[in-house]
């Protein structure tokens, strides 16, 4: 299991931490992956702490991103599902007749 991991990891996990999925899900993946290969404790302590580091990147980014989308489901939360008061269903009422 853990072979499969590091081969999973050497084909999905950039050297640098900079060079960042631009795929949400791809970096999850990758970020995935980085847990259950630290969990299964086959790592140095230098590739942990690298593998650290690359996590800590991939979870910021991850962030960043949901914060993004969750800004745009309240933009459109606040266009679209506005509530009718009252007096608006009132009068549109009246205008018709």
């Amino acid at each position: 299991m853990t072979e499969q991991v590091d081969q999973q990891l050497e084909r999905t996990m950039p050297q640098a931490a900079n060079d960042i999925p631009a795929s949400y899900e791809v970096a999850l993946h990758e970020l995935e992956a980085l847990v259950t290969r630290m969990e299964s404790g086959a790592l140095s302590l230098e590739e942990s702490l690298t593998a650290y580091r690359r996590g800590a990147a991939l979870v910021k980014h991850c962030q960043k991103q949901l914060e993004t989308v969750e800004q745009q489901v309240r933009v459109l939360d606040g266009e679209i599902f506005q509530p009718f008061s009252t007096t608006e269903v009132a009068s549109s009422a009246d205008t018709r007749e």
